[in-house]
């Protein structure tokens, strides 16, 4: 399959030093994407993947840089952060909820913030997709996982 991230690298310049616990969640993030994503460019039969992706935030900005396997730079755009920030807020929050109450709450009330998480975690995925709309097609599970590594990225 070539509609696929065959790697990941994370531009860290510019970010806060991850603690311990962030890098390892940085790290997961990562490893749950390659396992499974689907991701392609609209030239892709020009540029056909697999691709190689590098991740930053520079100036404010979410900064995708798209390579093939010869490391050949295919693609690179920059998202404003602005459409994100809403989203990544509430979903910092509501994680801190949810790990607050998996410690002193009962099952149903934890289920309900849960299902709330999760629920913001699919408005970022749908922001994403919104804003790579014309740059790059992901499918939802991997909006998702690109939208935890965003968050993953802000933890840090």
């Amino acid at each position: 399959m070539t509609n696929h991230l065959f790697a990941i690298d994370i531009d860290d310049k510019g970010l806060a030093a991850p603690t311990p616990e962030v890098d390892q969640e940085r790290k997961v993030a990562v490893y749950d994407l390659l396992e499974e994503n689907s991701f392609s460019i609209p030239r892709a039969a020009e540029f056909p993947g697999p691709y190689r992706l590098a991740l930053g935030i520079r100036e404010g900005r979410l900064v995708f840089g798209i390579s093939d396997i010869s490391e050949r730079l295919v693609a690179e755009f920059h998202l404003s952060m602005g459409p994100f920030r809403q989203v990544v807020k509430d979903y910092f929050q509501i994680c801190e909820s949810y790990f607050e109450a998996v410690k002193r709450l009962p099952p149903s009330q934890i289920e309900a913030i849960d299902m709330a998480r999760r629920g913001i975690h699919n408005e970022g995925a749908r922001v994403l997709q919104e804003r790579l709309a014309g740059k790059a097609v992901v499918d939802g599970a991997t909006a998702r996982r690109l939208f935890t590594l965003i968050c993953v990225m802000h933890w840090g």
